[in-house]
């Protein structure tokens, strides 16, 4: 029996299209839902938002109130060869239940366009992770 939530949630999914356990989540009386407030509406938001980032300092606010506010672990780093273009760089979504499969593509998309409009956030997150660094 799927528990009542005190918000709006994300519709289904068509059946064989998904894998974000969506049901598995909202029977689960200790399940964390807040996935479930990223509707269809909400995503887009979130992607233009993120498409707007301009600054290091930016992208790591909207990391951290994904993380708050929907249960997004969101990791971003240098890949393991060489960084030429925003394509060197690994772009992942922790999986959990109730992210949706849509949902894991489109954050890491909008956020590699973000790099691409602003390669100065490209260079501040290689210099987090000691690639370049200020000696």
């Amino acid at each position: 029996m799927l528990q009542p939530v005190p918000f709006p949630i994300r519709k289904e999914c068509p059946p064989g299209a998904c894998i974000c356990e969506r049901e598995r989540l909202l029977d689960d009386p200790q399940g964390d839902t807040r996935i479930l407030r990223l509707t269809s509406e909400e995503e887009k938001r979130l992607v233009a938002r993120i498409d707007s980032i301009s600054t290091y300092a930016d992208l790591q606010h909207i990391e951290e109130r994904m993380r708050e506010q929907l249960g997004i672990d969101l990791r971003i780093s240098p890949g393991m060869h060489e960084v030429r273009t925003v394509r060197g760089f690994n772009i992942q979504i922790v999986e959990r239940p109730g992210l949706c499969r849509k949902t894991r593509q489109s954050i890491p998309a909008a956020i590699r366009r973000c790099l691409d409009k602003n390669p100065d956030i490209a260079y501040a997150i290689l210099n987090a992770h000691d690639l370049l660094r200020d000696d």
